[in-house]
């Protein structure tokens, strides 16, 4: 009789580390499922991320005298072009002061500003 108590007893002790066992795996199958979620969620963010991005990088030959820039294919383009082109930039144009200047002197620009 004592002997079946205490396999009994051995038997519910056994069960009973096998129930935490279960109930700490659960918790970390949850916790990878959860991490999981948030890394693809990461993941479809960055995609979209890159698919957005359009990046130029290496050398870019370009005529010392008038900025044309070659491209893959031998082409030379106006830098305006070839940037449009190969990037996601546009250009939207305007003068800075110095060529302001140089463009269109002070007599022309007061005329101007007269009417």
């Amino acid at each position: 009789m004592q002997d079946e108590k205490k396999k009994k007893k051995e038997l519910i002790d056994e069960l009973n580390r096998l129930r935490r066992r279960v109930a700490r795996f659960e918790a970390l199958k949850y916790e990878y499922r959860r991490v999981r979620k948030q890394q693809m969620r990461t993941i479809e963010t960055l995609h979209s991320e890159i698919a957005g991005v359009k990046i130029l990088k290496g050398l870019l030959p370009i005529c010392s005298s008038c900025k044309n820039i070659r491209d893959d294919r031998g082409y030379w383009n106006q830098l305006e072009v070839y940037i449009r082109d190969n990037s996601e930039a546009d250009f939207t144009h305007g003068l800075c002061p110095d060529c302001m200047r140089k463009l269109y002197p002070v007599d022309i620009l007061k005329r101007m500003e007269r009417g």
